[in-house]
């Protein structure tokens, strides 16, 4: 049966939005099927780089027969695809970075991969998105995402939409 995932898609180097219009079609290749796609928002980086290009981001809600290893070895295939190197650092600029933030209502936690996604709770960048598709959505511990933008730090990210858009009909 097919897990429905949500995907937080960031690039903040080259061309950002043929960047995530490029991943949202490519992982289709890994058996990943987007089923709604947000808004673009651009956002200044989080955490302790020392780079201020400003990243687009966006969410994804799709559709998987892949168990979450194989859904994370997919979506590192893509990004390599689109020339992210794995070296370069946690809060480095890239052309491409995608996490999973949800799989199902599944909780997880193995060395290379924890779901729901660590930081989700922590990134206006991610939670945006996701109430913008399912506003009423509830994290598999009972939070609803409405009560996670509440919050003064989420409040406080710079998050804009961008004057772009990228829908599932513009592959």
């Amino acid at each position: 049966m097919a897990a429905k995932v949500y995907l937080s898609l960031g690039s903040n180097l080259g061309d950002r939005l043929a960047n995530l219009r490029e991943g949202v079609r490519r992982l289709q290749a890994q058996g990943v099927f987007p089923l709604q796609v947000s808004r673009v928002y651009e956002t200044v980086p989080v955490g302790e780089t020392p780079d201020p290009r400003l990243y687009l981001n966006l969410g994804v809600w799709a559709q998987t027969e892949l168990a979450p290893q194989a859904l994370l070895h997919a979506v590192k295939s893509v990004e390599a695809a689109l020339g992210r190197t794995f070296n370069e650092g946690r809060w480095m600029p890239r052309p491409l970075d995608i996490d999973i933030i949800l799989y199902d209502n599944l909780t997880l936690e193995t060395p290379t991969l924890t779901i729901p996604h660590p930081r989700m709770r922590e990134r206006a960048f991610v939670l945006i998105p996701l109430a913008e598709m399912t506003p009423d959505y509830v994290l598999p511990d009972g939070t609803p995402v409405k009560a996670l933008l509440g919050n003064p730090r989420i409040q406080a990210q710079e998050v804009r939409v961008y004057d772009a858009c990228l829908s599932l009909s513009s592959r």
